[in-house]
């Protein structure tokens, strides 16, 4: 166990395989919360199209649950594994204890705001009379569950850095073979419809959430979670948020970005370019799963081997995620040029939804691969400590460019909803090269300098 653990020993890409296997197939599962959801109501009789365009008005909404589980859970984590790599335990158990309490804290918060102001949310996100007891119906429910969902989402890094990358796989698995169960039998067999689909999603997140605690409670993890590290350390809660403020934002800007865009597809398409939307964000959310897991399983890997010294290790982490996610996204955008209506048709069966998404899906992906440089290059800044830059290139990316884009375009020489659709590749092309290049030029040269310096020893 202390050897599978050790990422300073044997191969880099084996170490960070041996983590990145179990966490996307985890992640994967996890995604299968919200898109088996989908799945289902794009297909409830006489309402699909409707249901579907209202449970994606919720998207916001959970984008920024999972931001604040992000705040903590991948602020946490990187430290834990910093300070296991300095071989200080007891620091890296009171960086742990501290993410459980500020989840929890923050869950029940979040939950109350949200429920007080949904309906002018809802509406300022692009509901419309039509759609928004639907999405009004979804969210009440989902939200009364957000606290089981932050804990599952943030503490699962947890296990993930200490090595136990199958237990994490677990974590989600549980609960998305729940959620798979019960989905059809609330919408369908009990005739709960989007409200149906909330419940099962809420119990399933709360079965993931008990069993990724219980774990870190119990004797098998290396660093257990316990009571008294969980009184808050001002300065440890700082450097938590700090780091994990780009993936905050990176949440919240997603947040944004759909907020944007639908509420601009709603100006210029209405209802049904607001649906075609939701399909592209969910096959969108499906085929960067990977991408997320070879990142985030190389960040404990690539700490550990920074917090050791082990500069040449870093850089060959680095190289190595690089690599797998361009050859990977590359792959996935020939696909979804080439059977774009296979995907569609997992989430929609009704024609004029599936028509308009065709060209949508094509301008939307073109250049997917170019989206790999950003989350590599962000992967590297987190995994060092680096948070200013990792939160600056979250920032430049959505708020600097797509947001901008996503206003403008529809407006510019009669684009329409192409122009929505246009700013994501424009933003991927842009984004992706300053952020990749910026890391070469900022934490690869540092590498290079301190492997040369202690060779030199």
């Amino acid at each position: 166990m202390t050897n599978t653990s050790d990422f300073s020993q044997g191969s880099v890409s084996g170490n960070i395989l041996r983590l990145a296997i179990p966490m996307t197939v985890a992640q994967l599962i996890n995604v299968l919360y919200s898109v088996v959801d989908r799945m289902y109501i794009g297909h409830i009789p006489n309402a699909a199209a409707h249901a579907l365009t209202g449970v994606g008005l919720t998207f916001p909404i959970i984008s920024i649950v999972t931001a604040f589980a992000n705040l903590f859970g991948m602020g946490g984590s990187p430290l834990f594994s910093m300070e296991r790599g300095r071989g200080d335990l007891d620091k890296a158990r009171k960086i742990m204890g501290n993410t459980f309490a500020l989840l929890v804290g923050t869950g029940v918060v979040l939950t109350a705001v949200i429920l007080l102001i949904k309906r002018p949310l809802l509406y300022a996100f692009g509901a419309s009379d039509v759609t928004y007891p639907y999405a009004d119906g979804y969210i009440t429910i989902y939200l009364c569950g957000s606290i089981f969902v932050m804990l599952g989402l943030g503490m699962n890094n947890f296990i993930n850095a200490q090595g136990f990358g199958r237990k994490g796989m677990m974590t989600v698995l549980l609960g998305a073979v729940i959620n798979i169960v019960l989905d059809p039998l609330f919408i369908f067999v009990l005739n709960m419809g989007v409200q149906g689909a909330a419940l099962a999603t809420v119990i399933s997140q709360f079965v993931s959430a008990v069993w990724a605690v219980s774990f870190l409670l119990g004797k098998r993890t290396l660093i257990r979670l316990e009571r008294r590290s969980m009184k808050l350390d001002l300065k440890l809660v700082w450097k938590i948020v700090s780091l994990g403020f780009s993936s905050f934002v990176m949440a919240i800007t997603n947040s944004i970005v759909q907020i944007t865009c639908n509420s601009t597809l709603q100006t210029f398409g209405g209802d049904l370019y607001v649906g075609v939307m939701t399909i592209l964000n969910s096959v969108r959310e499906v085929v960067s799963t990977p991408i997320n897991g070879v990142t985030n399983a190389g960040q404990p890997v690539v700490g550990f081997n920074y917090g050791a010294r082990k500069y040449r290790r870093v850089r060959s982490g680095i190289k190595f995620i690089t690599v797998l996610c361009v050859i990977y996204t590359t792959l996935v955008w020939l696909m979804l040029f080439l059977f774009p209506r296979f995907f569609i048709g997992l989430f929609s069966s009704e024609e004029a939804l599936r028509e308009a998404a065709v060209p949508s899906m094509h301008i939307y992906f073109f250049g997917f691969f170019m989206m790999s440089f950003q989350m590599a290059g962000q992967s590297a800044a987190v995994a060092l400590g680096r948070s200013k830059q990792a939160v600056f290139f979250s920032l430049f990316r959505k708020v600097v460019i797509v947001v901008p884009l996503t206003l403008l375009l529809p407006r510019l020489f009669g684009l329409g909803v192409t122009g929505v659709f246009l700013a994501e590749p424009i933003s991927n092309f842009i984004g992706g090269a300053a952020c990749y290049i910026t890391m070469l030029l900022t934490i690869w040269r540092e590498m290079v300098s301190r492997e040369k310096a202690a060779e030199g020893k």
